[in-house]
């Protein structure tokens, strides 16, 4: 083998486990280009390295990302082909070249493939369209929400189950193609209910869903910070989350966090279209004051069995409810869940036997209890006002020796310094112990944490989770009991 044609075959293989790694990080970006052009931008080191070995969330290999792969392939051999026609040192420049420019094939194939796509996606979305409209009965509730829209999803599902047969978007099928790919493939004319969540990173996504699925119910869980960097600001995400009451017929029925601000100001905006029937939950007790459409939950308690509340009624009734989540994220989006079930018809007694059978969604306030170390995996959260209420979450443990383990929160564009420093700042009033992942990374937090005066010697920076929990295992708590709050978990793309 010649010195060339070595040469050649490194630098293919290099161009291979590049390009695999950029068409992994492109699916993880939901195969937005500027979203994946800021990942570059950002991460430029990262677009140049090879396949993790153990990603967190593994390529999938779906029918789009084969096509984008067979052009790809086409493309190289088109390339290598006129290669070939120079002599062997312009072969080897041809090959680096394509190692080089391998962060920039996934734009090449998506731009290439663009109108077969369109073509395969009208195609999916009509008969998706045609699927929903041979169902008649059928009844669609769409769930949006910078964060608790899975939560609500599930719980929702799991207490409807009793009165109803429901459909849901599996896991966190929440985009376009997730949406309709569920549909296609799952509801049934048995069907009585089709509950689907609707997430968005740009605004006119949550309006695309409708278009598909034109639901007559909505529910808006919540409107925070999340998603900046695309987002731009925190009006546009009001008025994208918005976008499912602009949706809903006039006899529709909206339910709606009273709690949460920029609802309650997106209320009195007169341009904002609003079905006649609004129904509302809160936890705060000032807010059910003369309106008698809230649903209230009140008498939180907490502890490492779950928790325990009542709910006041509309109509004036108050009943226990207990669950083995814990939380007042998690709380609130139970609430919202019996807001919607009673308003359906599902009767209490049958809601509550729901509520004390929920399970948590994994990584969102979900406490582990298999060890002498009680857990509690908000590992999935990554804004500021879920982060705050996992804060808050792990207060409730009185007695115990609270430890923060974070990476910090990600997407958050310009204000994310200035948010992960609030973070930390909330920390120090609230935990014993806070052991920061990856130094680069968590810099707003320990400015947030040193601002707030809290001592040095309880922070660990690392950048492994296996050396986190071997310094857990090492303080010393005195008497005390630990418990770990796993707040986020940066993705592949970070």
């Amino acid at each position: 083998m010649t010195l060339a044609t070595f040469l050649i075959i490194v630098f293919l293989l290099c161009h291979a486990a590049i390009s695999l790694r950029n068409y992994h990080i492109f699916q993880l970006n939901s195969y937005k280009p500027d979203v994946q052009f800021s990942w570059l931008l950002r991460s430029p080191a990262s677009a140049w390295s090879v396949y993790p070995r153990k990603a967190k969330k593994p390529m999938v290999c779906t029918p789009r990302m084969l096509r984008m792969f067979a052009t790809h392939l086409v493309v190289l051999l088109a390339v290598m082909t006129i290669a070939f026609y120079f002599n062997a040192p312009c072969r080897v420049i041809f090959a680096a070249a394509l190692a080089l420019s391998a962060p920039l094939f996934p734009h090449l194939t998506r731009l290439l493939n663009a109108p077969i796509e369109r073509a395969i996606n009208r195609w999916y979305i009509e008969d998706a369209k045609r699927i929903l409209n041979s169902n008649s009965r059928l009844r669609v509730i769409g769930v949006t929400g910078s964060y608790g829209k899975t939560s609500v999803k599930n719980f929702l599902q799991r207490i409807l189950a009793s009165k109803f047969n429901c459909l849901m978007t599996p896991e966190s099928y929440n985009t376009t193609l997730g949406v309709v790919r569920t549909i296609r493939s799952s509801l049934r004319s048995a069907h009585d209910i089709f509950i689907c969540e609707m997430g968005a990173r740009n605004q006119g996504d949550i309006k695309e869903i409708c278009d598909i699925v034109n639901p007559g119910l909505g529910v808006i869980t919540s409107i925070g910070e999340q998603h900046l960097e695309s987002f731009k600001s925190l009006s546009n995400i009001v008025k994208t989350k918005f976008e499912l009451a602009d949706a809903l017929p006039r006899d529709g029925v909206l339910f709606l966090n009273a709690d949460n601000e920029s609802i309650q100001e997106r209320l009195g905006d007169s341009s904002c279209r609003l079905p006649q029937t609004i129904v509302k939950w809160s936890m705060s007790e000032g807010r059910a004051n003369g309106d008698e459409s809230i649903y209230r939950a009140f008498d939180l308690s907490v502890s490492v069995k779950g928790s325990a509340f009542k709910v006041s009624f509309p109509d004036g009734e108050e009943r226990v409810f207990e669950t083995p989540l814990i939380g007042v994220p998690n709380v609130m989006n139970i609430l919202a869940a019996i807001t919607v079930a009673d308003s359906l018809g599902v009767e209490r007694t049958d809601i509550a036997l729901g509520v004390s059978r929920l399970e948590p969604v994994p990584h969102r306030l979900q406490l582990l209890r298999n060890s002498s170390l009680p857990i509690i995996d908000d590992a999935y959260n990554s804004n500021p006002n879920g982060a705050a209420a996992a804060l808050s979450a792990l207060a409730m443990f009185d007695g115990y020796f609270k430890i923060l383990v974070t990476p910090g929160m990600v997407e958050l564009g310009e204000k994310q310094d200035e948010l992960n420093g609030r973070f930390g700042a909330a920390a120090a009033e609230v935990c014993d112990f806070v052991i920061l992942m990856g130094e680069r990374q968590t810099k707003g937090i320990l400015a947030g944490l040193r601002g707030a005066g809290y001592e040095a010697r309880k922070i660990f920076v690392t950048e492994s989770l296996s050396s986190a929990f071997e310094k857990i295992n090492s303080i010393d708590a005195g008497a005390r009991p630990k418990i770990v709050l796993l707040e986020n978990d940066l993705p592949d793309n970070y």
